[in-house]
C-alpha cells in the first residue's frame, strides 16, 4: 500500500496556514519560574467570576431551552440588543438595529470571515507595518497582495497609503483594493493610537477610492490617560466602515464573544459565511454576557481593571528606564492604554534568534518579525504588561536586559 502524502492533498489555503508563535509560546508560559510578557492575556483577577457564576446558574436552570440549545447564526438577539445599547451609551453610536450586528466566536473568527468574504489571490488590502498577527494570519492564507503602511507614533502613515492608492488608480487596479485594516486604539503590537486627523484623512481616502475601513477596536475601553477619540465608525458612514469588537479584554476571553457592526448587506454576508464555519456561536456564553450587561454597568466594573493595568504599565515603563534604557539604541512606545508596549532594540539584535536565550533565562516576549508581512522588525519585540504581577514585571525586565546584553556579546 502506497503511503498517503499529506502535502499532495492539501489545498492552497491549507499550505499557507502557519502556526501562531503566540499560541506556541503560551505552552511554555506555565513552566515553573517563567515570566511571560508574551500573549495579551488578561489578569484573571479582573474577571467578574462571582457575578458570572451566579448568572450562569440561573440561566442554565431557568433559560435552558435557549442556553443549552443551538443559537441563531446572527447571534443571541438579547445580547445584540444590549451591545447596541452599549455602543449608544458609551460611544454615541446610534441608529443601528439587529440587522447591523452579528456575534462571532471571538474577534479572530471575524477576521477569518473578512478574509473569506473579501479576499482572493487578485485582491489588494492595506495593513499597518507592524500589523496584528491574528489579522495577518487570517488575511495571508487567502494570498492577497498587501500594502504595508508604515506605523508612526500617531498611527499608520496615511500619506504613504494615499500615494499607494493613487498609484493603483493610475494603473487601473483600484477596484481590486478591498479594504484598509486598522487597530484604531492602542495598536497591537505597537500600543499607538490613530490620531483624530488621521482618522478623518483615512475616511476621505475611503470615500474617494471607495474601499472599506476595517476598524478593529478591542482595546478602546482600556484607556488609562488622555481623551477618548471618536471611533472611525462614528466619524464616518456605515457603508464604508466595518467595526469589530470583543468582550475578551473587557469581560473575559473565555466567553469567546466578538462582534461585527456594519451595513446590513455586508453583515448578511458575514452571517452566510459564518453558517458554513460553525453554524452559530455558543448560546450559553452569549446569554451569560447578555444578562451580565443587563444587571451590571460593564464600564463601572471595568474601573478597577483600568487602575490595575495603569499601575502595571507604570511599573513596566519605570523598569524599562532603570534597566533596559542603559543599553544604547533601545526605545519603546509609551501607550495611553491597551495591553502592549513595542520595544526597539539595537540593530544587531534579532529577537527571534534571541528567544532561545530568553527562554533559558525564564522570560518570554513575542519577536517583532512575526508582526510584519514584509519580514521587517527583527530588532523589535512586543511586551505585554497585563498578566504578570508588579514584582514579576520588574524581575522580567531585569531578565530581558540580561538576555539582550548576553545576545550582543555572542553576536560580536
Amino acid at each position: 500500500m502506497k503511503k498517503l502524502e499529506v502535502e499532495e492533498k492539501l489545498s492552497k489555503i491549507a499550505k499557507n496556514i502557519k502556526s501562531s508563535i503566540i499560541r506556541e509560546l503560551l505552552k511554555y508560559s506555565t513552566q515553573p519560574g517563567m515570566i511571560s510578557f508574551g500573549g495579551g492575556v488578561p489578569d484573571p483577577e479582573t474577571f467578574p467570576r462571582h457575578e458570572l457564576a451566579e448568572i450562569a446558574s440561573k440561566i442554565v436552570e431557568e433559560e435552558y431551552r435557549i442556553t443549552l440549545q443551538y443559537s441563531t447564526t446572527e447571534g443571541d438577539p438579547v445580547l445584540r440588543e444590549e451591545y447596541l445599547k452599549l455602543l449608544e451609551r458609551k460611544y454615541n453610536i446610534n441608529n443601528l438595529d439587529l440587522e447591523n450586528i452579528v456575534i462571532t466566536t471571538g474577534s479572530q473568527q471575524a477576521l477569518d470571515l473578512i478574509g473569506k468574504i473579501f479576499l482572493d489571490e487578485e485582491s489588494i488590502c492595506a495593513v499597518s507595518s507592524p500589523v496584528y498577527l491574528g489579522a495577518a494570519s487570517a488575511f495571508s492564507i487567502r494570498s492577497p497582495m498587501f500594502i504595508n503602511v508604515p506605523l508612526e507614533s500617531d498611527g499608520m502613515n496615511v500619506e504613504f497609503l494615499e500615494k499607494q492608492l493613487r498609484n493603483l488608480d493610475e494603473k487601473g487596479l483600484i477596484n481590486k483594493f478591498k479594504f484598509t485594516y486598522v487597530v484604531s486604539n492602542f495598536h497591537n503590537p505597537a500600543g499607538v493610537t490613530l490620531s483624530l486627523e488621521k482618522r478623518k484623512k483615512l475616511l476621505e481616502l475611503a470615500w474617494k477610492y471607495n474601499f472599506y475601513i476595517i476598524e478593529d477596536d478591542p482595546y478602546g475601553a482600556l484607556r488609562y490617560e488622555g481623551e477618548h477619540i471618536p471611533n472611525i465608525f462614528k466619524l464616518g458612514d456605515i457603508e464604508h466602515v466595518i467595526l469589530l469588537n470583543t468582550f475578551s479584554k473587557t469581560l473575559c476571553p473565555g466567553l469567546r464573544i466578538g462582534t461585527v457592526i456594519g451595513d446590513k448587506n455586508v453583515v448578511r454576508k458575514f452571517v452566510m459565511a459564518k453558517q458554513s464555519a460553525d453554524l452559530c456561536s455558543p448560546a450559553l456564553t452569549q446569554r451569560l454576557a447578555a444578562r451580565y450587561l443587563q444587571k451590571y454597568d460593564i464600564f463601572e466594573k471595568l474601573s478597577r481593571t483600568l487602575e490595575l493595568y495603569r499601575s502595571k504599565l507604570t511599573t513596566m515603563l519605570k523598569a524599562f528606564e532603570e534597566f533596559l534604557g542603559g543599553i544604547e539604541g533601545t526605545d519603546w512606545t509609551r501607550p495611553q492604554g491597551g495591553l502592549f508596549t513595542w520595544v526597539k532594540l539595537p540593530e544587531n539584535v534579532d529577537t527571534m534568534d534571541m528567544l532561545k536565550i530568553a527562554m533559558a533565562e525564564k522570560v518570554l516576549y513575542i519577536p517583532g518579525e512575526v508582526f510584519h508581512i514584509d519580514e521587517k522588525g527583527k530588532n523589535y519585540m512586543r511586551v505585554s504588561f497585563c498578566l504578570p504581577s508588579h514584582e514579576e514585571i520588574i524581575e522580567g525586565v531585569k531578565r530581558l536586559t540580561k538576555v539582550v546584553k548576553e545576545y550582543q556579546k555572542k553576536s560580536r
